[in-house]
């Protein structure tokens, strides 16, 4: 395959990157770095190249360097007992989650993990959850080993400290059994019943008793089984003096069963059979449709999500892996860069650059010197350091912040959908109807009584009403969905267009992580100098100058003879023939005095200053347009942890009326949106981190924004890919046109009921008629729906 060229830049035959020089290459085929090299070569020798044949670049983003012992707490046992999921004498079955599936050419390669691995028996690829289910011979190959493999082909299993604590709950698969035997027995009873829709009387009166008897028994398991969910859900209503939908609906199944057997027994007819099972059969089908839409993602996360397995312990000179539970007060733990610090502890060795904008919303790292405190959550920018724990895991800061009682309830009592409302006015209506006929029948003839109740409850069930919420939800969160809006349930679209407040989180939500504005002032850098800033800012692990390196990308980066840097402080090295120097105001002038908490890199060439990089945080450019649209039906608010230094910006960005609170910790948001709530508001909260959980939880719809939507983020309602946040408002809209399609169905099916009520009142209700109207209206309600809410989606642009 001929090499692409950009700029005159070589692009990494493995995953599309620039390539920095073009000494690293095999077989006329240049890479960016040695791990592609080492992934190339590992797969040309298992003759897997065809992985590069089905995607273009599939190795993009997946170049992950992994020190050599970060899963050596796999060879602990007690950690292996709770991740695998069956083990014998030889094979063990084990399920990683891995982030960086993308395309079919990963899911060729990681089924074809035996040609790399002879111990790897099989693997089968679970693409919407991105896991992977490996069964391996564990006397040939360690659980250790396993992962290696998978991270040296650029597949690192994301294993987090909620593995340890619960497994993902199986599937429920009860609904779709339900639904698959509600389905087979409604096309055998209808099958079996159209001599009696014909009004063909059979040659055999036995035969048309057996036909009868066996719709009889194909509709047991309906009653008994498939119409469970609505018997559970209308008692759970009933139980808490609520009555919702489906309370009617049972009731209706049950009348039209009983009246049913009442018939085959008596000899009388052959009753409603085919309605009864095909109400359940349409129903079950728009419950199923809207309960499977999204349900790889998980919407119930907490720190421990956020957490590693296992930490490096310190002792007696040695480094050995200890699972987070087993971390007591009083062990040495080692932090290598660009960990996560699992415990409260004070910093005993090295020095600390700590990032923990995930968890304070702080978007500058803070420098920590020995003997100064570290707590949980923070992730270590720089080099390596040790920690004494001083509070154990389940009592560090973020646990207990986490476990606060303001973070898990939810003061406002959860909103009551306006089908329920419904539900009880024509409830309400169709049992005046009923009463009203059975009257009239009880002074003319008291013999038809039984069946004209009966049939007014057959005929008029309100299963058009769930059945018209049902499938247009359904179809709200598919079409949500493809545009990377993943709702919690249906119930989350009906609050989102109900809001009159929304707040924004500011780092990380309208600022985006992925780039920074840089600013240069001072002497003029030419391109060679601009190139040497590149090279050596590429060499350090700082926050800071990973931005300036990523402002630099498009230079072609120099050799670099050496380089030292002095974690928090700064870097410097010679490239070329200068000595070059990036780092603090400290660090380049020298000058002493207040600490500098400014977003300053300065720069020194051979011992001159030559100017300093501002670096402020980059809003994401489809924020001004979308508030701009917003501000006109709704009130605004952002809360931030950070300072105020953005605060004119962020104003003339927001409005004048945008209420701007800065310095806010996790607790303060809650309080904030708590406040609203007491004021009448209905709340949107869109976060992204840890300090954002209470609040998101707290507000009637809370949205995690995210660069990824598989990586972690908070308990939620929704979750948004960062790119569609200028989308924002044509989701609302979608939202509340979906409460507008609802009501249309419903209508519709009212006028499918005042037909059959008309043969229901009069007490001639057939079998015929039934079998004709509640299929007809069924299928309009999904062909209104579905056609709706596209037509919805459509003049919207979603």
């Amino acid at each position: 395959m001929a090499e692409a060229k950009v700029h005159n830049h070589l692009l990494c035959f493995h995953c599309g990157e620039v390539c920095p020089t073009t000494n690293i290459s095999a077989e006329d085929k240049h890479f960016c770095c040695e791990g592609c090299k080492m992934v190339y070569q590992l797969l040309n020798k298992s003759g897997l190249c065809d992985y590069y044949s089905l995607n273009e670049n599939p190795g993009l983003n997946q170049r992950i360097p992994v020190r050599k012992d970060k899963f050596a707490f796999l060879n602990e046992e007690n950690i292996q007992r709770q991740l695998i999921t069956f083990t014998n004498e030889q094979q063990t079955h084990i399920t990683f989650y891995l982030p960086t599936i993308h395309c079919s050419s990963c899911l060729y390669l990681l089924e074809n993990l035996h040609r790399l691995q002879p111990a790897v028996i099989s693997a089968s690829v679970n693409f919407t959850r991105k896991e992977v289910s490996i069964i391996y011979n564990h006397n040939n190959l360690s659980l250790q080993k396993l992962a290696e493999l998978l991270t040296s082909i650029g597949y690192e299993p994301y294993i987090s400290l909620q593995n340890l604590q619960n497994h993902k709950p199986a599937t429920k698969k009860r609904l779709i059994y339900q639904l698959g035997v509600a389905g087979f027995c409604f096309a055998n009873i209808m099958l079996l019943s159209f001599p009696e829709y014909l009004g063909l009387e059979a040659a055999d009166i036995q035969l048309q008793g057996i036909f009868r008897w066996l719709n009889v028994l194909l509709a047991l398991p309906v009653f008994f089984y498939s119409a469970l969910p609505f018997y559970e859900s209308g008692w759970k209503g009933l139980k808490h003096k609520f009555l919702n939908i489906d309370a009617p609906i049972a009731l209706a199944i049950i009348v039209t069963f009983s009246r049913s057997m009442y018939e085959v027994i008596s000899g009388t007819g052959a009753g409603y059979f085919d309605s009864m099972s095909g109400i359940v059969f349409f129903m079950l089908v728009g419950r199923v449709l809207q309960d499977k839409t999204y349900q790889q993602l998980s919407f119930e996360r907490d720190f421990t999500s956020y957490f590693p397995v296992a930490a490096t312990l310190v002792k007696d000179g040695a480094e050995v892996p200890i699972s987070l539970p087993e971390i007591k007060a009083g062990d040495t733990l080692l932090i290598h860069s660009n960990e996560l610090i699992p415990a409260d502890g004070i910093c005993t060795r090295g020095k600390a650059c700590i990032d923990y904008s995930f968890v304070t919303g702080e978007s500058l790292p803070v420098n920590k010197e020995m003997g100064e405190m570290v707590y949980a959550g923070g992730k270590q920018t720089g080099g390596a350091i040790e920690i004494l724990v001083i509070k154990e895991v389940a009592q560090s800061y973020l646990t207990r912040l986490w476990s606060a009682d303001a973070f898990k309830k939810n003061s406002e009592p959860k909103s009551v959908s306006f089908v329920h409302l419904l539900s009880r006015c024509f409830t309400t209506i169709l049992f005046t109807i009923a009463a009203f006929a059975a009257t009239y029948w009880a002074l003319h003839d008291s013999t038809k009584v039984w069946n004209v109740i009966t049939a007014v409850l057959i005929v008029a069930c309100p299963c058009a009403l769930l059945l018209s919420n049902t499938f247009t939800n359904g179809n709200i969160l598919r079409i949500l969905g493809r545009n990377k809006l993943y709702m919690r349930n249906a119930q989350t679209i009906e609050d989102m267009a109900n809001i009159t407040h929304i707040v924004f989180d500011k780092t990380g939500t309208l600022t985006t992580t992925q780039q920074q504005e840089v600013i240069y002032e001072g002497h003029t850098l030419n391109k060679y100098q601009q190139q040497a800033v590149a090279s050596l800012a590429a060499q350090s692990s700082h926050p800071l100058s990973r931005a300036l390196a990523a402002h630099f990308g498009h230079l072609k980066r120099l050799s670099i003879e050496e380089f030292h840097e002095i974690p928090g402080k700064g870097i410097e090295g010679m490239v070329g023939d200068d000595w070059i120097s990036l780092g603090s105001h400290s660090f380049i002038v020298g000058a002493s005095g207040a600490i500098d908490h400014s977003t300053k890199v300065y720069v020194s060439i051979d011992d001159k200053v030559y100017g300093c990089f501002t670096l402020r945080n980059h809003f994401r450019e489809s924020v001004a347009p979308l508030i701009k649209t917003l501000a006109t039906r709704y009130r605004l608010s952002v809360l931030s942890g950070d300072n105020a230094n953005e605060r004119s910006t962020l104003q003339q960005m927001m409005g004048e009326n945008a209420i701007l609170l800065f310095n806010q910790q996790p607790a303060d948001k809650l309080h904030y949106i708590e406040h609203l709530q007491e004021s009448g508001e209905r709340v949107m909260m869109i976060g992204d981190g840890l300090n954002d959980a209470g609040a998101l939880k707290q507000s009637n719809v809370g949205i995690a924004l995210t660069e990824d939507c598989n990586n972690f983020t908070p308990a939620s309602d929704a979750i948004m890919d960062a790119k569609q946040l200028s989308a924002l408002n044509r989701f609302i809209r979608l939202c509340r046109a979906n409460k507008q399609i609802v009501i249309a169905s419903f209508i519709l099916s009212i006028l499918y009921n005042i037909v059959g009520l008309s043969f229901a009142v009069q007490g001639v209700l057939s079998p015929m008629i039934a079998a004709i109207l509640m299929p007809a209206s069924s299928l309009s309600i999904l062909l209104v729906t579905f056609g709706s809410s596209n037509i919805a989606a459509k003049l919207l642009r979603c």
